[in-house]
């Protein structure tokens, strides 16, 4: 037999069935989601595992090529952190957040738009000319007003930490309509919410990630928000991982948020508000998993927890 005529591998007839039963499996999901704009808050492992970033990468340009819109909104803790140190600059957390400092805004500043978002934006754009960088600054896409905690009944002042207040989604909509992929870095401009008028008041505030995802969602009338994290989901009992969520309403979400860890409280909260402001599902999925995105929006187990609206099914 020539080597042109080789029988072909039963385990690879096997391989190909399974790709193949997949990608039936997604097409209802391709077909509804088809025309759609789904917000991704992209965090944790995912963007700083090289393996991860690629992945999650060719899972937004396949949405893409599928025709749906993706918009993605990016944090960047780890990598200011390691900034921070490398300059000496000290870094203080209050109630779980950045104690933020105009020394420390402007590395905030630079390794968000400069440094994350870039890497992000060249990792997409090696599989064509799609995405393009924006913060929340530009176009006056986002609105912040400054923000305080309360430890053991006292007022804190976290710096120039805010939390968004409005949304213009212009231009988010401008790159859309061109077949581009919005890539957000979440700081935003301060508007004075005591003026009449909401003026800004020139400073630049760092905001939370999580929560500058589901105003950016709600903004856009969008089916979905999916934020990455680094764990599973949401679990009724932490550390039980056999308690794990699949799906749940915003009141039994909202009923949980006071007992949950600090660290998913953002999370969650952010769920909670793009739901409760009419994006239809909000998902919380494990970043650590390559591909785990694409499988919650494609397939009809999905993966991680998903929040729904009072009396929906999941």
């Amino acid at each position: 037999m020539t080597s042109s005529m080789k029988p072909r591998d039963a385990g690879s007839l096997s391989s190909a069935g399974a790709k193949a039963s997949v990608l039936v499996e997604a097409l209802p999901w391709i077909q509804k989601f088809a025309g759609e704009t789904i917000v991704i808050k992209y965090g944790g492992n995912a963007m700083i595992n090289d393996e991860l970033r690629r992945a999650f990468a060719e899972d937004v340009v396949f949405l893409r090529h599928v025709g749906v819109n993706p918009v993605v909104v990016h944090g960047g803790g780890p990598q200011i952190n390691a900034m921070l140190q490398t300059l000496g600059i000290e870094s203080e957390f209050r109630a779980g957040q950045r104690v933020t400092t105009p020394e420390a805004m402007e590395v905030v500043r630079m390794v968000l738009t400069g440094q994350v978002g870039r890497e992000l934006i060249g990792l997409i754009n090696s599989h064509g000319p799609y995405a393009v960088g924006l913060s929340g600054e530009d176009a006056a896409l986002l609105r912040a007003t400054r923000s305080t905690v309360e430890i053991d009944g006292e007022t804190v002042d976290l710096g120039l930490v805010g939390e968004v207040s409005g949304v213009n989604p212009d231009a988010i909509t401008d790159l859309l309509d061109a077949g581009r992929i919005p890539v957000i870095s979440t700081i935003a401009p301060e508007f004075d919410s005591t003026a009449e008028n909401a003026a800004p008041t020139g400073e630049v505030l760092n905001v939370n990630a999580d929560l500058a995802a589901a105003a950016v969602a709600s903004a856009l009338g969008a089916a979905k928000l999916v934020m990455l994290t680094d764990v599973e989901g949401l679990y009724a009992n932490w550390p039980d991982k056999s308690s794990l969520i699949s799906s749940l309403s915003t009141t039994d979400l909202r009923a949980m948020l006071p007992s949950l860890e600090s660290g998913m409280i953002p999370k969650m909260t952010a769920a909670l508000k793009a739901v409760e402001a009419g994006v239809p599902r909000a998902h919380v999925v494990d970043g650590r998993a390559p591909h785990s995105m694409l499988l919650e929006i494609v397939t009809t187990e999905g993966v991680g927890t998903q929040i729904v609206p009072d009396g929906e099914a999941a």
